[in-house]
């Protein structure tokens, strides 16, 4: 596996005493993102059920403490516990790590609920079931079931439940009512202190960590990984992407106080090999119980096959597999799931003539693996990059990170009240791309229309392209302005 695990392999030097996790020697489809519902009474009790939701702390707020979900929890009946569950943390990557492994545990007949934050376009994304977004109606009926309770804990606590807490109710709630045979849920923010921290789940995926949300989990890889570490619960079997060394020693420690069985990639999972392929790429994976080849990936980038590789091992974990027996999953089914996986606003292409590639890369890692995915996966002959940001993010460091493939860039606004002005942007990105490649245009409409032209002149028509990309919120607008959802 030395071609494909060169991200920082070297995890020789954790603490002895971690177990470690070897063998011995009908999947859904894809869920499209959701539209506005089509029944006006339908469409007007979400609105209603998202206005109510709105009035409550967002998702940048924050006070670090499950206490007033384990109390929901509790008057709900403990419904997080009635199935079991993965769980998934780290800094990029676990959406489509989660859309990966749901795909894979649908395709073995295994009714699925999944939890993923935050949505591209519709609320209802958020939660799934069966492989696709809950329907409006009961997402409505989903709140108001829970709606009496959640008034409950608020009465009784300082702090009235936050937005993401009274959504991460209605998931496990919905999942319970389903029932769900699993649930493959992705953390909010942290892994301690996070919301979705009440459910014990046997599989633990830690995807690679980097610098994030350092106001609130830490400065440094390591910080940060022993807030993620949370998750890692008694027993459990933990799933670990490649990691910087100082977030892994954490990680591991971590696992060794809890007794955690463990595996690496790189050293008990990974990419054997891989291609760029027509529509994504073409991978081998060496899985915790054997080797799978030929599988179709219809994913752009290196990253999204080393979130296959982590997905595949967390499925094998759930299924006992290194662990109770060494039988490898089913072949075929692993290529027939795989070859459904979507995630939308991820390395996305929305549009031909020229290609519009949508993704929500926000923080410089994530920048940087998508320009090398980018570069690998198209032959632009001209990229025009679109950029919006939120406040608060390392805005330098994913210009940096673009800098290197963008022939101009035009930076924008999206609408919501996090998002950071486009002339503050530009100021800073006239810094790194200099004055005359960068555009401004604070209407998103207006800035795709730019970036549109600008691909277009002075490159041949088929070798132009454009990357809207620096946050969820602007890849999702950006979506809807195309034509999608």
């Amino acid at each position: 596996m030395a071609e494909e695990t060169d991200r920082d392999p070297d995890l020789a030097v954790i603490e002895a005493g971690s177990r470690t996790l070897r063998a011995q020697a009908g999947a859904p489809q894809g869920d499209p993102v959701p539209s506005r519902p089509q029944d006006p009474e339908v469409d007007k009790a979400l609105r209603e059920v998202e206005q109510e939701l709105s009035t409550r702390w967002g998702e940048t707020k924050l006070e670090p403490s499950v206490r007033r979900i384990e109390a929901l929890m509790d008057v709900l009946g403990q419904p997080q516990r009635a199935y079991p569950s993965v769980h998934i943390t780290g800094t990029n990557g676990k959406t489509s790590t989660a859309r990966m492994i749901e795909a894979l545990l649908g395709a073995f007949e295994l009714r699925t609920g999944r939890y993923t934050s935050p949505h591209v376009q519709m609320i209802t994304e958020r939660i799934s079931l069966d492989g696709a977004p809950i329907e409006a109606e009961r997402f409505v009926e989903t709140y108001h079931d829970i709606k009496p309770y959640v008034e409950m804990v608020d009465a009784a606590e300082e702090y009235r439940l936050s937005f993401f807490e009274v959504l991460t109710a209605m998931a496990y709630a919905a999942f319970a009512d389903a029932p769900v045979d699993a649930a493959v849920v992705e953390v909010g923010m942290g892994g301690s202190w996070d919301a979705t921290n009440v459910i014990d789940a046997s599989v633990a995926v830690i995807t690679p960590i980097s610098l994030d949300h350092t106001d609130r989990l830490g400065s440094t890889p390591a910080e940060i990984a022993a807030e993620k570490g949370g998750v890692i619960k008694q027993g459990a079997t933990v799933i670990l992407a490649q990691q910087p060394v100082d977030a892994a020693q954490v990680l591991l420690k971590k696992a060794v106080e809890v007794d955690a069985t463990v595996a690496r990639e790189g050293m008990e999972f990974g990419v054997v090999t891989r291609e760029v392929a027509v529509g994504g790429q073409q991978v081998t994976l060496r899985g915790l119980g054997g080797e799978y080849e030929d599988i179709f990936l219809p994913l752009y980038g290196a990253h999204m096959a080393h979130n296959a590789a982590v997905a595949l091992a967390a499925v094998e974990a759930f299924f006992g597999i290194g662990a109770e027996h060494a039988r490898p999953l089913d072949l075929d089914t692993v290529r027939r799931a795989f070859a459904t996986v979507t995630s939308p606003g991820r390395m996305e292409v929305v549009r031909r003539s020229p290609t519009v590639v949508l993704d929500a890369a926000h923080n410089p890692a994530g920048a940087r693996v998508t320009a090398e995915a980018v570069t690998e996966s198209f032959g632009f002959s001209r990229l025009i990059g679109v950029v919006g940001t939120s406040e608060g993010k390392d805005v330098r460091g994913v210009l940096e990170a673009f800098e290197p493939i963008f022939a101009e860039v035009v930076v924008t606004e999206n609408s919501t009240y996090r998002a950071m002005s486009a002339d503050e942007l530009a100021a800073i990105a006239v810094e790194v791309f200099g004055a005359d490649r960068v555009q401004v245009e604070p209407r998103l409409d207006d800035a795709l229309e730019a970036a549109i032209t600008l691909a277009e002149e002075e490159a041949e028509y088929g070798g132009a392209g454009v990357l809207v990309t620096g946050s969820v919120i602007t890849v999702g607008e950006a979506r809807l302005l195309l034509g999608k959802g």
